[in-house]
């Protein structure tokens, strides 16, 4: 089956939807049904979407990406240092 991939925004509306839905009376294994999600990616968004606004969440992964370049800097300084301590030892 071919994997969607779903915007902030289109998660945010969607678990809103499934709030309503739930707050009908429906069960999760039918709101994720009418969602055409799985349970697991349901509960997989609401953990990490689930009490955000779309700005808050736009903001999260724009953090999210600023930290991932800033661990690959630190990640390559720490390289290079090794690599000059291991170049000074042979002097």
């Amino acid at each position: 089956m071919a994997r969607k991939r779903y915007s902030t925004e289109q998660i945010i509306r969607k678990l809103r939807e499934a709030e309503v839905e739930l707050a009908r009376g429906l069960s999760t294994g039918a709101v994720c049904k009418k969602l055409g999600v799985t349970t697991n990616t349901y509960y997989g968004w609401r953990k990490e979407y689930g009490g955000l606004k779309v700005d808050q969440a736009k903001r999260l992964k724009e953090l999210d990406r600023e930290n991932a370049r800033l661990k690959k800097l630190l990640a390559e300084a720490h390289l290079d240092n090794a690599i000059l301590k291991e170049a000074a030892k042979g002097n």
